[in-house]
């Protein structure tokens, strides 16, 4: 599916109905005898993007396997503040997951953290931005925006580690969420092996943001 931002995967604290998941249920009441409805990875509540679904326990299975060996090639786009240099650059830092006192989680790059790799390929820059293909090569919480604010070209519209100068800025142009898109991933079919590439269009308030810096 193509998640639409604002919405969590999974229900939890603050989200126990109106999830991804409890639509799966509601919508395929035969997915219930999947685990976890089926889902097989997970986006954050403001990332959009392909989502992949299971609809068979061993598809589920296989699917999981796939990921957890890092044989799927997942891409994003990210508008990122500021001028990123228009050539790859690898990110690999450890990434740590911590509960506040407030019970707000964040994630901060630390030697005790879990590996992280992340490769950022900016394609188009704006004035005071730049769009940003990324592959991630591991699929820590968070990794894309705190690589991001690692590099100082925090991912636009981001209110937990981004640049308010710049959050202000894009929301002149339009910008009204966290410009981050899953926006393809490839892998090998969990039945018949053939590769496949699924991919999801940036959504028209994404696209407008762009028409509006070009």
């Amino acid at each position: 599916i193509n998640k639409p931002a604002g919405l969590v995967v999974h229900p939890g604290a603050g989200n126990p109905n109106g999830t991804v998941l409890n639509e799966l249920l509601h919508h395929y009441p035969d997915i219930a005898e999947v685990p976890r409805a089926g889902i097989v990875h997970r986006l954050d509540k403001d990332t959009s993007g392909c989502l992949l679904i299971a609809k068979k326990r061993t598809a589920l299975n296989t699917l999981q396997n796939t990921f957890r060996n890092r044989e799927t090639d997942k891409r994003y786009l990210a508008l990122l503040c500021g001028h990123l240099p228009l050539s790859e650059k690898k990110v690999s830092v450890p990434l740590l997951r911590e509960l506040l006192k407030t019970g707000d989680r964040v994630v901060r790059v630390d030697k005790e953290g879990k590996e992280a790799v992340s490769v950022f390929n900016p394609i188009e820059q704006f004035t005071h931005a730049t769009l940003s293909e990324i592959k991630v090569l591991t699929g820590r919480t968070h990794q894309i925006r705190v690589h991001a604010q690692y590099l100082g070209h925090c991912v636009a519209g981001d209110e937990k580690y981004g640049n308010y100068i710049c959050n202000k800025r894009l929301k002149e142009k339009g910008l009204k969420r966290l410009f981050l898109h899953a926006s393809q991933i490839s892998f090998k079919h969990p039945q018949n092996g053939a590769a496949m590439t699924l991919k999801a269009p940036l959504s028209d308030d994404l696209e407008n943001v762009l028409l509006a810096l070009r």
